[in-house]
């Protein structure tokens, strides 16, 4: 199946593997949210038990250097292109209101951005995240 979207996460190649899995779970969670996403209906087993939907379309999570991650996010903004953030006092937090404090002690510049998601227009994904590569 062709999709006229991409939804793409990159996250920072430095991190310890169990805060990329946090990152790519807390990202996809926002992106979800988006105009662009749309989930499936639910899942019935044998039984009929039901379970909840999920994306429609894959996920493809990439990888850069954290140097790189605020370019994107300019490039984000010059398009105009939502995305959702994880930054790396967000790890020290625990919950959701304590996230949103700590993104506002900083200008976009000065994020310490760990991880970057969006879902939009392939080409403007593209160009957006030209560099990253694909997460193995």
């Amino acid at each position: 199946m062709q999709f006229e979207t991409k939804f793409t996460i990159v996250v920072a190649e430095d991190l310890p593997m169990w805060q990329k899995l946090n990152v790519v779970s807390f990202l996809a969670g926002g992106v979800t949210k988006s105009e662009h996403v749309n989930t499936g209906k639910q899942y019935l087993d044998s039984e009929g038990n039901t379970y909840l939907p999920l994306c429609t379309q894959p996920i493809i999570v990439l990888k850069a250097p954290r140097n790189k991650l605020p370019t994107f996010i300019q490039r984000a903004k010059k398009d105009q292109t939502d995305v959702a953030i994880f930054i790396d006092d967000m790890f020290y937090t625990g919950f959701d209101e304590a996230n949103r404090k700590t993104t506002e002690l900083y200008t976009s510049e000065k994020l310490p951005l760990v991880g970057i998601a969006m879902c939009t227009d392939k080409k403007i994904v593209d160009k957006i995240f030209k560099g990253a590569k694909l997460h193995d």
